[in-house]
């Protein structure tokens, strides 16, 4: 129902010399203002679940602008991504299995697992007894698919173009009970291979914002990191004149937010401060970059390269854990 809100929204709202140079951002705002406009007004939130209705029986003009909002977006992860040194080789979320989703509710149907309510919905029971805590809804009551029915869709078809040996689905601990209830569906369905399927949660970050607003994009948060560090570096006497001070403030601010983000728990909320993040003292990445340095300094003043076997007073787990060019882990790569 989401895209039909912002196919409508767009439709009433949008810009294209907008939406061509500052896609997320554009489409973001149209979202906000169509979501107020339909809670005001019937007829708005009856013209997104018509559109949303269309898109998924495949009108040409729906799908037109979906792909094109779809590939703007795209275009957009991939630039900002890179900023992070993060690749992925394929995207594919649960909107693009719209036609995918009404094989399933067929499949459903058929296994008898589908039941309809009295609001014309169609809900499947997990527990098989009516528990209320065990319906899962699968489909509207316009026809149209739900975010369950389009994540079946996608596993289905996932396992069928990969037999993968293990899927996880990284997400906010707050979907937990959506893909519990996910897993079991595709258990019912008689899916084995369900049983390889894994949700990793982790816990939110909360308080996080930029200069921009409460709203925080990852491009803000990464403008900011370089902005905050490079006033940081302008602040200390001891910093050395630099050919490209904008990437160094964002490699060393990058690695501040990434140590920062790695020591709290995975399932733990956490309230985000700037000031603990760029703190230059204690476990905190800018202290990790600044150890990295005076290390590299010390080397760079022997006589002998650095490969040599040589035993220093430091202490070799100490040497593993402050050299990141000499550890073979996401984060310790990252940092160089």
């Amino acid at each position: 129902m989401q895209f039909g809100l912002l196919g409508t929204g767009f439709q009433l709202f949008g810009y294209e010399e907008k939406l061509q140079s500052n896609p997320l951002q554009h489409l973001f705002e149209v979202y906000v203002q169509v979501n107020k406009e339909a809670a005001d007004d019937k007829s708005v939130a009856k013209a997104a679940q018509e559109f949303f209705q269309r898109l998924e029986l495949g009108d040409v003009q729906a799908l037109s602008l979906w792909q094109k909002f779809r590939d703007l977006s795209i275009e957009e992860y991939i630039r900002v991504y890179k900023r992070l040194g993060v690749y992925f080789d394929e995207y594919s979320g649960e909107s693009f299995y719209r036609e995918k989703s009404q094989e399933v509710l067929k499949l459903l149907e058929s296994k008898g697992l589908l039941l309809k309510t009295i609001k014309g919905t169609a809900v499947v029971d997990l527990s098989g007894n009516g528990d209320p805590s065990s319906i899962c809804t699968v489909m509207r009551s316009d026809g149209t698919s739900l975010y369950a029915t389009r994540d079946l869709a996608a596993a289905i078809d996932r396992m069928d173009k990969y037999n993968f040996d293990t899927m996880i689905y990284v997400t906010d601990k707050g979907q937990k009970k959506h893909f519990q209830q996910v897993f079991q569906m595709l258990k019912i369905m008689g899916y084995d291979w369900a049983e390889r399927c894994q949700h990793v949660p982790f816990g939110v970050v909360q308080g996080m914002k930029t200069r921009r607003g409460d709203v925080t994009f990852l491009e803000d948060v990464l403008n900011e990191i370089q902005l905050r560090m490079l006033q940081n570096m302008a602040s200390i006497k001891t910093t050395k004149e630099l050919k490209n001070p904008q990437e160094t403030a964002e490699r060393v601010g990058l690695a501040a937010l990434i140590i920062q983000d790695f020591k709290g728990l995975l399932l733990s909320d956490y309230k985000f401060s700037w000031d603990r993040v760029f703190q230059s003292r204690g476990d905190t990445g800018v202290f990790l970059q600044y150890t990295h340095a005076r290390l590299h300094s010390i080397f760079s003043g022997m006589m002998f390269s650095r490969d040599h076997q040589v035993c220093f007073c430091l202490s070799k787990w100490l040497l593993a854990f402050l050299l990141p060019s000499r550890v073979n882990s996401p984060v310790a790569a990252f940092c160089l």
